[in-house]
Formats: C-alpha cells, sequence, structure tokens
C-alpha cells in the first residue's frame, strides 16, 4: 500500500504549529509567574496570602525571607479609601 507522501507536509505543519502554540503560551504563563508553574483551585485564604506577598515584594509569586515589613507595607493597604474633607 503506498504512503500518501503529500499528505505528510500539512501533518508537518499542523503539528509543528500546535507544538510551537502550546511551547509559547507555556512560557507566557512561566514568565507571568516569575519562572513557576501555575496555580490552580486557589481559594480565599490562598488568593489572602498572594496579594500580601504581593504588596511586600511587588510579585504574586515573590516571598520575603526579611521577619520585618517594609516602611511602605503599612500604607499601601489593599482596602480603598476615600478622602475625608
Amino acid at each position: 500500500m503506498p504512503v500518501p507522501w503529500e499528505a505528510l507536509i500539512p501533518f508537518g505543519l499542523l503539528t509543528v504549529m500546535f507544538g510551537a502554540t502550546g511551547t509559547l503560551f507555556n512560557t507566557a504563563k512561566r514568565l507571568t509567574n516569575d519562572g513557576k508553574p501555575p496555580r490552580y483551585n486557589l481559594d480565599s485564604w490562598e488568593s489572602m496570602m498572594m496579594e500580601r506577598d504581593r504588596r511586600l515584594t511587588g510579585s504574586l509569586r515573590g516571598q520575603s525571607t526579611d521577619p520585618i515589613a517594609p516602611k511602605e507595607f503599612a500604607t499601601n493597604s489593599v482596602w480603598d479609601t476615600e478622602r475625608v474633607h
């Protein structure tokens, strides 16, 4: 049974394009997460801790080992405030 060699070119193109798209998507996800794999099934505690880490380090995935928070942490509250006249 002969092999239809003409079909290998579109098959190769599809394989390369799906592979390139998947690789680029994975790279983009890792770059937005500071090189770490993405998190799934986050509950409210994890979301709160991620917000705290963002306020401490400037990154959702960054963590600080310093036991004392920087001075800016006291004023960059997560709560929106309104101006009092």
